[in-house]
């Protein structure tokens, strides 16, 4: 055999096994940092699961690279959008996405929608309770709401403008005839931190963002927006907005991640992986319980599906609330 025919043989050979299944390629994987983008402010709901993956990677060798995490909340966190929406095809940035997602646009005219961004997977689901400093003399839900009553114009703290909380705290004062003075704030965990302070007279803060000041005797939970009680034992106390109010609201907050427009398919199936692997330790769960989530983990047409239900439910409650910008 001529040394040109072993030539090919062997090229042929070794192009075949670096295509075949079980060739020597590699799926693909993170080379270098992984930034993830938070469209938040730090401490808040948003920002605490995201630095739990990250401690999670760090911790369990998930990864070969680290996840760098970064705050960008400006503009109701538009700027974090942005900066991801303009790295297009990027494998080595992600986001975690809240109910902003949806919200920001409608409520400030900025250009970028769900649709510019690769879905990769919905983590878990957020519930909202209604919250008062645990000096006050509210002890049920019914108490406060007869306050404001009596003296419309009290203030509900929130995290930043047309945004979840302001539109549950809407809902609110449309079903009851109710004026709030909503104050809004960059993240969860500052709203909490005002309520402590007596800056406001109530939250719609998530779980996660107010339980160490529950736990601390700082803040009272009065109900809970969603269907059904709480199932966990420390939280299963709390009634629900209709059993407390005869309120039928009920909201829950996306968190979910996603990439930059045109990511590589390879590497979407690479953080599905990946975040399965986080979804299912003892951490991720045990933070779950702690917060009050719903673990919700989903990914491909099933998230897709949700997140269109989604987008289509804020359209119609902002609507109602006036809170689309014209």
């Amino acid at each position: 055999m001529s040394r040109t025919i072993l030539y090919r043989a062997l090229l042929a050979l070794a192009v075949f096994a670096v295509l075949s299944p079980g060739g020597v390629s590699q799926a693909w994987e993170p080379t270098k940092p992984v930034e993830f983008v938070i469209p938040a402010g730090t401490g808040g709901g948003a920002d605490q699961m995201a630095r739990l993956i990250a401690g999670l990677n760090d911790k369990h060798k998930l990864s070969p690279r680290p996840l760098i995490v970064v705050n960008k909340s400006g503009g109701a966190g538009a700027e974090g959008f942005l900066h991801v929406k303009e790295k297009k095809g990027d494998a080595h940035t992600i986001i975690i996405t809240l109910s902003n997602l949806f919200t920001t646009p409608l409520a400030t005219g900025t250009p970028f929608s769900w649709r510019d961004f690769t879905p990769v997977s919905r983590m878990a689901l957020d519930r909202f309770i209604l919250w008062v400093n645990a000096e006050t003399p509210y002890k049920s839900a019914k108490e406060y709401i007869d306050a404001v009553k009596k003296s419309p114009g009290m203030k509900m703290g929130g995290t930043g403008s047309k945004q979840e909380d302001q539109i549950i705290t809407v809902q609110v004062e449309q079903a009851l005839g109710l004026k709030f003075t909503y104050v809004p704030f960059k993240g969860g965990g500052e709203v909490c931190v005002n309520l402590v302070g007596k800056h406001v007279d109530s939250t719609v803060n998530n779980p996660i963002e107010c339980v160490s000041h529950w736990k601390a005797g700082r803040v009272r939970p009065l109900a809970v927006f969603d269907p059904e009680r709480i199932p966990d034992p420390d939280w299963k106390a709390i009634p629900t907005v209709k059993e407390a109010l005869g309120l039928d609201i009920q909201y829950n907050m996306l968190r979910g991640i996603f990439g930059p427009p045109g990511m590589p398919k390879e590497a979407v199936d690479w953080y599905i992986g990946f975040l399965k692997k986080v979804f299912d330790t003892k951490d991720f769960q045990d933070y779950l319980h702690k917060g009050a989530l719903k673990g919700a983990f989903t990914t491909g047409a099933e998230y897709v599906k949700w997140v269109e239900g989604a987008d289509k439910l804020h359209k119609e409650l902002m609507e109602k609330g006036g809170l689309i910008k014209k």
